[in-house]
């Protein structure tokens, strides 16, 4: 990984920390994405230190919000210049109903917009990289919980009806929406040396689903106690299909401790792909 240079998203803790710090100690150059400038700057440091990479730079903002997306991939854009891989894994599940800044519930805002605009705000210098370096790779982590939507697929209206809000259905919506992105742009990039790619981490035991209330918390956290893998072990995934060379080349499939899987049926539906992409376009002005 030495010359190469990548962004990651949710990069402060769990598997998204995990990733940049294996990243770094093979010699790339990370960008971390985070919410909280002190948390950042110190996970930066931290990182520095582990790895012993001194390679690695910070970004600061909420990517909830459309605005602050853009002005991320405008900073890298004008900092950097290349991007060899881009994991996308900033999330989270609310347990109530919230609005973004931008009038989208709050679940769906994050978990799929970020994905959705950042990627399409930095595929011109992904498809450049490729052209002068061989390839560039795009990492979705989604989630097993994308079934929990349902036979039925995504409901995009839901995302701006707080009467039909249901937090595992929320949360399970948003993942099925990062594999029909996935899909949809994996076909759009046929032909250019770009791949896209979803992964399930698997049920991390990370401060993942903390920012819940009710009830809902300390089962959450029961939950993760009990079945919940290490960071690192939730991280593998993501590491393989930066990095490996018996992944180069593919492109719009979905995986799972290394190995592809099936997702959900309602997941392969050019329908839902279609009307997603063009809800995003739409919504975030972008793709």
């Amino acid at each position: 990984m030495i010359g190469k240079r990548v962004l990651i998203t949710g990069a402060t803790n769990g598997i998204g920390k995990q990733a940049a710090l294996e990243l770094a100690r093979m010699g790339a150059a990370v960008v971390i994405v985070g919410r909280d400038e002190v948390k950042t700057r110190k996970v930066s440091i931290d990182l520095k230190t582990l790895s012993g990479n001194a390679d690695i730079d910070l970004a600061v903002g909420d990517l909830s919000s459309l605005a602050e997306v853009r002005r991320i991939a405008s900073e890298y854009r004008d900092t950097y210049g290349r991007l060899d891989v881009l994991i996308n894994n900033a999330g989270a599940s609310f347990s109530t109903y919230q609005q973004s800044v931008d009038g989208y519930e709050m679940t769906f805002a994050l978990n799929h917009f970020s994905y959705y605009l950042l990627t399409n705000l930095l595929l011109d210098i992904m498809t450049l990289t490729a052209r002068e370096h061989g390839e560039a790779r795009i990492i979705n982590v989604s989630s097993s919980a994308h079934g929990s939507a349902g036979a039925g697929g995504l409901r995009l209206a839901d995302t701006q009806d707080p009467s039909r809000f249901r937090a595992f259905r929320a949360y399970g919506g948003s993942k099925l929406a990062n594999i029909l992105f996935t899909y949809e742009l994996a076909r759009r990039l046929e032909g250019t040396d770009v791949t896209v790619n979803a992964a399930h981490p698997g049920l991390v035991n990370t401060g993942f689903g903390d920012n819940m209330t009710g009830i809902m918390r300390p089962l959450f956290k029961l939950m993760k106690t009990i079945a919940g893998r290490t960071p690192q072990k939730g991280a593998e995934t993501l590491i393989h299909l930066a990095v490996a060379s018996e992944v180069a080349g593919i492109s719009g499939k979905y995986w799972f401790d290394k190995k592809q899987l099936r997702s959900s049926e309602i997941s392969y539906s050019r329908d839902q792909q279609t009307a997603l992409w063009e809800f995003s376009a739409k919504a975030t002005g972008a793709g």
